[in-house]
């Protein structure tokens, strides 16, 4: 499908558990193939959970350059600002993970305490501005929303709310639709839900008929899917034909990518 010339932003978020990062994974399998696409995926989670499922190695995150920038300032080397953007941009290109036409960027886990706002700033419009090379760029947030906002980017054009079949992750999605309207916890374009783990269609349609937002699309509980989990296996290596990749590749579509 023909897409604009702007940068489309993807961010995905939901309760804990639900295989958020597997669908992120999935997305990023049937990106992948469209060799006229460059796509960047942000692996916001702490856990790293989107390298891992992607068969990625992470040897340095967003936030191993913000804790090494703050112990400097903290120890007294002060640079000026044109040097510190400059050393902030390479560094942050030099954590970029390149496979094909997809680079993978790690933002990790912060460890300084205290506000350090003008150092999260700073990276977040390098975030930006980054960003702005590639033609989709998919983030795979933590549960909430205001992290995406805080560490990565303010402005998305889909928020997609992954969530699983139960109460809990329905009412997560609730919270995070709560959030972002509410809070203005993260600006987007559109808003839409993915279910996973569905058993039968009874579900989907209770579901949907309570839905905080538009149902994108549902994956069928995958044996398939809890095998790549469970092993570690890379999703780069998930069959084509599998009902998923379909799935996902409808789900897409809907998102006119």
């Amino acid at each position: 499908m023909p897409m604009d010339k702007k940068t489309k932003t993807i961010a995905l978020c939901g309760k804990g558990g639900v295989g958020k990062t597997s669908v992120a994974a999935l997305m990023m399998k049937i990106l992948a193939r469209r060799k006229d696409l460059k796509i960047l995926a942000i692996d916001a989670d702490p856990a790293v959970g989107l390298c891992t499922a992607l068969g990625v190695e992470v040897k340095k995150t967003v936030d191993d350059i913000r804790n090494d920038l703050i112990r400097s300032i903290q120890k007294g080397e002060h640079q000026d600002k044109a040097a510190t953007l400059n050393m902030l941009d390479y560094e942050l290109f030099d954590t970029l993970t390149e496979r094909g036409n997809i680079c993978l960027l790690a933002i990790g886990r912060p460890e300084s305490e205290g506000c350090f706002c003008k150092v999260n700033s700073l990276l977040k419009d390098i975030i930006q501005d980054l960003a702005k090379n590639f033609d989709v760029v998919l983030i795979d947030g933590e549960a909430g929303v205001e992290q995406i906002n805080r560490r990565v980017m303010k402005t998305v054009d889909h928020l997609v709310v992954v969530s699983d079949t139960s109460a809990k992750g329905v009412n997560v999605a609730k919270t995070i639709k709560h959030l972002a309207e509410d809070n203005k916890a993260v600006n987007y374009q559109s808003m839409g839900m993915i279910l996973n783990r569905v058993r039968d269609g009874s579900e989907v349609q209770n579901i949907q008929n309570n839905a905080p937002m538009d149902v994108l699309g549902w994956l069928m509980e995958d044996e398939l899917i809890r095998e790549f989990d469970f092993h570690g296996k890379s999703f780069v290596d998930f069959p084509d034909t599998a009902p998923a990749c379909r799935t996902v590749e409808g789900i897409l579509g809907a998102l006119r990518l």
